[in-house]
């Protein structure tokens, strides 16, 4: 199957190029905030001359609780990522959970992210791919991976085809998630990006009781099996002191983590794709 490469902003993106990384907090919890940790991982990318795109979420509304932090709002939240973009002259990707939302995210952001729970919604798979912007489907952890070809026709026939999969765990039992290494392979077979999301896949929705839990420890080991398969990209979620993080701690890297985990990567992708 030939490979499509999507390219925003001088950075190309493909499974036989080199890894490109996607990551930030899970959630903006306040402006200083989530610029010290953007800027941070910029630099841990640069060090590794890795094109890196930054991630952010102005609204997180699958929230275990109701008393659970979501976010600043969606004016409030493109404002800061606004401001991270010009700084860091960096491409930006942004959730979007309703229709309605993706024309005003596509004004900021470069990437419109359809979250896993809602990749089957007709409307907002439809809304952001007539954006003309590159659009991230995470595959749902309920989705066989061939499934993703559905998905992959809906945004074509709107005319655009930068389209980016993302694998991130499939549903095991209750409050647990497993990565089934062949959905790399059979969604490389549909001729677009692969994405790994390396901290989602560690995810144990719901585990907590009113949260949901996670183990970050086994993240950069699901992300070198990806990257020995040959993908486009990891994706991961970071946090300066992930303990006291408003949402997904459990499973979101240290800024050590992150620097071992684009270290190891590296190194097998490039060994992978010689």
């Amino acid at each position: 199957m030939q490979q499509t490469t999507v390219s925003l902003q001088g950075i190309d993106i493909s499974n036989e190029l080199p890894l490109a990384y996607i990551g930030g907090p899970c959630i903006i919890e306040s402006e200083e905030g989530y610029l010290s940790t953007v800027r941070a991982l910029k630099k841990i990318a640069d060090s590794h001359r890795r094109p890196f795109i930054i991630k952010a979420s102005f609204d997180k509304a699958n929230r275990s609780s109701i008393d659970a932090y979501r976010g600043p709002g969606l004016e409030e939240g493109l404002r800061i990522l606004a401001a991270a973009k010009s700084e860091l002259r960096a491409p930006a990707l942004v959730d979007v959970h309703e229709a309605w939302q993706a024309a005003r995210c596509a004004a900021v952001a470069d990437v419109l992210q359809i979250p896993a729970f809602l990749c089957r919604q007709t409307d907002l798979v439809l809304a952001c791919a007539e954006t003309g912007r590159v659009v991230n489907v995470k595959k749902g952890q309920f989705l066989a991976p061939q499934s993703m070809e559905n998905i992959i026709r809906k945004i074509e026939s709107t005319g655009n085809r930068r389209i980016l999969l993302t694998e991130r765990g499939s549903c095991f039992g209750y409050g647990d998630l497993v990565v089934d290494m062949r959905s790399l392979h059979v969604m490389k077979q549909l001729g677009y990006p692969v994405i790994f999301d390396a901290t989602h896949s560690v995810q144990k929705p719901g585990a907590l009781g009113n949260a949901t839990g996670g183990d970050r420890t086994l993240a950069p080991v699901l992300a070198r099996a990806a990257a020995a398969v040959g993908v486009a990209g990891i994706f991961f979620e970071a946090h300066p002191q992930p303990e006291n993080a408003l949402s997904d701690g459990a499973n979101s890297l240290t800024y050590d983590g992150v620097e071992e985990l684009m270290r190891q990567t590296a190194r097998i992708d490039k060994v992978q794709k010689t």
